[in-house]
């Protein structure tokens, strides 16, 4: 896990997030190191967020220079193995 205090890109957010999570999830982590975890894992998330909602402000900015006046909302397609939210 990395303690680098520099903001990483979204993948690499992305990724540790996921890792982070999957180590939560094993339940076997002392309750110190647990909620450390935790609060690394809401840090990453704010800032994922933010990423993706400046993603999305420059994607309409674009739109709005080619003459598009609406964006479409975008769909993520349910999983086919029933493993979704």
């Amino acid at each position: 896990m990395s303690e680098s205090k520099t903001a990483p890109d979204f993948e690499q957010a992305l990724a540790e997030l996921e890792t982070l999570v999957g180590r939560l999830e094993r339940g076997d982590l002392p309750l110190d190191e647990a909620l450390k975890t935790f609060e690394r894992g809401v840090e990453l998330t704010r800032h994922c967020q933010g990423a993706l909602k400046a993603a999305q402000q420059r994607v309409e900015i674009l739109l709005r220079r080619n003459g598009q006046t609406e964006s479409e909302p975008f769909s993520v397609p349910e999983p086919q193995d029933g493993t979704g939210p």
